[in-house]
Order: C-alpha cells, then structure tokens, then sequence
C-alpha cells in the first residue's frame, strides 16, 4: 500500500522541471497516447456494437428469433404447434411456416430461391417483414392466389416486377421414388428491400397454403417464433421444443446466421487488438520516462536512504509516478471515448461537411449512417487493460530505483 509521504514525493516529481524538457515531453506523450489509445478504443468497439444491432435487427426482420421443427424433416400441425408455443411465458408470438428450395423463371431468366410460405395475419407477430414491404402489404397474399413477393435483387435478376407472372419449380418424390419437379405459375404482387443480400436476393414469400398446394405436403414444416429477450431466444426455443414433444428440435437467429456474427465477433477482436498496441507502446513510453527520472533522481534516491526511507518506499514512490500518468491518461481516454461514442452521429456528418466527402455513400452502402452503441462491459474491459498495462510498465523503474546504493551515489558528492 503506497503511504501518503511517498504519494507526495512523487506529485512533487511530476510537477517538477529539473529532470529536463525532454523527460517532461515524453511524460505528455505518453500520457496523450494513453488517452488517445483508450478513446479509440472505446469508439471502435461501440461502432461495431451498434453495427451488430443493425445488423441483427436488419436480420431479424424476416428471420424469426427461433425455429421449431421437425427433427426428421417431415410436416408438423403448425396451428396446434403455435398454438401451444403461444401458451408458454417468454413467448412474444408464433406462426406457421413452410420452407423449400424453388427456381424462379421469368422468360430466359432463372433464377434459384428459397420459397417461403408463411400466414399473412401472424407473420408480424414475429417479423417485421412489413417495414420492407415496397408498394404493397401482407395482406395481398390470399390463399389459392398464387401470389408472390420477392426480395428487390431477386426481382431485378428474374427482371420482373408487380403485376408479372413467374414461374415456380419445387421438387417433388414420385410414386417410383425419383425426383420431378411441381411447377405452378405465380404472380408478382409486390417487393421488399431489407438490405441484406442473403434475403433480398434469395428469398420470396407466398402464402402458406399456396406453398403447401405446390409441394403436395400436408403440414407446415415447423413454427418461427418470437420471444421477448432476443438474447435469451437459443436457450429458450430448445427448452420449449423439449417441453412441446419428442421428435421437435429448435434452431434459433445465431445458428441461422452464424457468419454475420462470427465476422463481426473475429473484426472486433482484432481492432481491439491492434488499438492496444497503441496503449502498449504509450505504456512503454512511461518506462523509459521513469527510468530517465530514476537517473536523474539518483542522488534525491541516495538521499532519502540515507534519511531512512526503505526501499519499498523508494518503489512506491515511482510507483505512484508512473500510476498517475498512466492512469490520468487511461481516465481522460475513457470520458473522451464515451463522449465520442456517444456523439459519432453528430461528429460524422461534421466531418463529411468540412472535408466535403461522404463516409457511407448511399449509392453504395445499405447502411449510410455510423451507429453506435456503448457498452459498459466493453468500458470496464478497457479501462481495466489499460490501467493494467500502465502499472505493470512502472514495475522496472521502480524496482530499479529501489536497488539504488547509497554509498555509491554520495561518495563523490
């Protein structure tokens, strides 16, 4: 435990000139790098936070929090199953679905697809499917219409729009047991647009029975559900499909997507890495400071031996040292990183305003404003790094200073 009288010593030795103006350069800039470092940091890390949640909210906008099906592949009673699931506490919504591999083909385009069969009325109990929806609503899907939406890119590589016909292939088991396809002829009622490639090029949405007619199967092939805490939604889809009945197993938003966020999870890790390395090398500016002060220091060191003070004091008071520079500029990273973070919606268009140049183009990107969203785990992990690094960099000069021998200092003083 550092003592009051060395805590005084060592502001003394902050404040203090006599060490030289380079000695006092290279404390500022260590501690600048320290704060700059942390800031970064924390800025970075609530940039990919919030491209996370818009990520996750632009999937989970057709993507139910959970799947139930079942386990062997085949139809399931989807209204008694959502029924049911809609019973048990934690359950937000639930609606039937069908699912199968399609090809689309419009004149000489083709395209494959996955077709998805859903209930107009209970799809916005778990999606909100109808946000995306150009020019058109849910509704528009009646059973026996043969109506279909299409995600916008794959609309425009069929090159058709509302009001064209299309025509969709499924395949199917014959009596013989070989494959032959199904066609049935639909027409185009409407777009989406969520802005991600994987729903907008892929998929198109047709009424649940339509799709039922087409591929000559009774039964949906499972129930999509919605829970109130999405991030509670793994863990609680495979208890409700154990509770719901044998032969039912659960598929949940991080599996259906598990290359988004692995991504993101692998991106994040290797930014924080490589930021630390920033508030490393401030932490190794901060050795060679104290070991400069530990010379010039030498004979207020011999003397302050000589007075008594043992050599644990002579270690607390560099220790001291190098934690209030370290640790001043770890706290002012921290408020200036939460400030920034806070306000990256506000600097960003400042920035694109007097540099005249456009970060996120909207002719390019889905995405055309930095979201961001703080963390306090991500906060307190950083702080706690940074403040580590800043100790364990005053360890040597101070371990150095203590090893100071008196006698050899005063000898010729």
């Amino acid at each position: 435990m550092i003592r009051p009288l060395e805590l005084f010593v060592a502001l003394r030795y902050v404040r203090s000139r006599e060490a030289g103006v380079f000695v006092s350069f290279i404390t500022w800039v260590s501690l600048l790098g320290v704060a700059l470092g942390v800031t970064a940091l924390i800025t970075i890390l609530s940039v990919m936070n919030g491209f996370e949640g818009e990520l996750r909210g632009r999937l989970l906008s057709l993507s139910a929090h959970a799947t139930i099906v079942a386990a062997d592949g085949a139809g399931v009673d989807g209204e008694a199953l959502a029924a049911a699931a809609r019973r048990e506490p934690g359950v937000a919504g639930a609606a039937p679905y069908a699912e199968q591999q399609a090809l689309l083909a419009h004149g000489t385009e083709m395209s494959s697809a996955t077709l998805r069969g859903i209930d107009p009325a209970r799809e916005g109990s778990v999606t909100t499917i109808a946000r995306s929806l150009i020019g058109t609503q849910l509704g528009a899907l009646v059973p026996g219409g043969n109506r279909i939406i299409l995600g916008r890119a794959l609309a425009f590589q069929l090159r058709v729009g509302p009001g064209d016909e299309l025509t969709v292939m499924v395949p199917a088991a014959g009596g013989d047991g070989e494959l032959t396809p199904r066609i049935r002829a639909f027409t185009v009622v409407g777009i989406f647009e969520v802005g991600l490639q994987d729903h907008d090029a892929t998929l198109a949405l047709a009424h649940l029975d339509d799709v039922g007619a087409l591929m000559a199967r009774r039964g949906a092939s499972g129930v999509r559900l919605k829970f109130d805490d999405v991030l509670r939604a793994p863990l609680a889809a495979r208890a409700l499909a154990a509770k719901l009945g044998r032969g039912l197993e659960s598929r949940d938003w991080t599996i259906e997507n598990a290359s988004y966020f692995r991504a993101i999870r692998i991106e994040k890790t290797m930014m924080t890495l490589i930021l630390l390395l920033v508030v490393a090398v401030a932490a190794f500016n901060i050795v060679a400071m104290l070991v400069m002060v530990v010379r010039a220091k030498r004979t207020d060191i011999a003397i302050l031996r000589t007075l008594g003070l043992a050599p644990r004091g002579i270690v607390g008071i560099f220790l001291s040292q190098g934690v209030l520079i370290g640790w001043s500029g770890a706290l002012l990273g921290i408020a200036g990183g939460v400030s920034l973070a806070a306000n990256v919606g506000a600097v960003v268009p400042l920035l694109e305003r007097t540099f005249g140049f456009r970060i996120f183009d909207a002719d390019v990107y889905y995405v055309t404003e930095i979201p961001s969203r703080i963390e306090a785990g991500d906060v307190l992990v950083v702080a706690a790094v940074a403040l580590g690094l800043t100790l364990v960099a005053t360890l040597y000069p101070a371990l150095r200073a203590a090893r100071t021998e008196p006698a050899d200092v005063l000898r010729y003083e």
